[in-house]
């Protein structure tokens, strides 16, 4: 039996296929998947499709990331997060919760997407920026530096909230 430390200890794993990153047996990852040597999937967590995590980013608990999206960088995708579509999550971001990142969206650099916070279409979130609570972003719009939406809050339509960018 072949054993990876995720982090919390030895468990049983294997290295995937596709890109040769380890992948917890009791994680799924499909063939169609790509999973860099870097990269880590552990617990219970999915990636399907054609999705990819590669560099050192990691996707854990009961997490999923589908269709097209990718997860790069030292981003981590856990808890019951959602990454699906064509969306991209990369750097240091945090995607956590029941948070869910889809269709064209980015979230990029130090930022946070936890609780229930949605962000979709083509919308951004970059910097240090948190989205949390319900909030959702969504359409073009574009959240960055230091800003935070929570709550009900919704940021949609062309919008651009900036928080003491540096």
């Amino acid at each position: 039996m072949t054993t990876f430390d995720f982090g919390n200890g030895l468990v049983p794993a294997h290295q995937h296929s596709n890109g040769g990153g380890w992948v917890a047996d009791t994680a799924t990852v499909s063939e169609t998947a790509y999973v860099g040597s870097n990269a880590r999937v552990s617990d219970n967590a999915r990636v399907s499709g054609d999705a990819e995590v590669f560099g050192d980013a990691m996707v854990s608990g009961n997490a999923v990331v589908s269709g097209d999206a990718r997860v790069a960088g030292n981003a981590v995708v856990s808890g019951d997060a959602v990454v699906t579509g064509h969306a991209k999550v990369s750097d240091y971001v945090m995607v956590t919760g029941y948070a869910r990142v889809s269709g064209y969206a980015r979230v990029s650099g130090r930022a946070v997407v936890s609780d229930y916070a949605r962000v979709s279409d083509y919308a951004m979130v970059t910097g240090y920026a948190r989205v949390s609570g319900d909030a959702m972003v969504s359409d073009d719009a574009w959240v960055s530096g230091n800003a935070e939406v929570s709550g009900n809050t919704e940021v949609s339509g062309y919008a651009k909230v900036f928080g003491n960018a540096w």
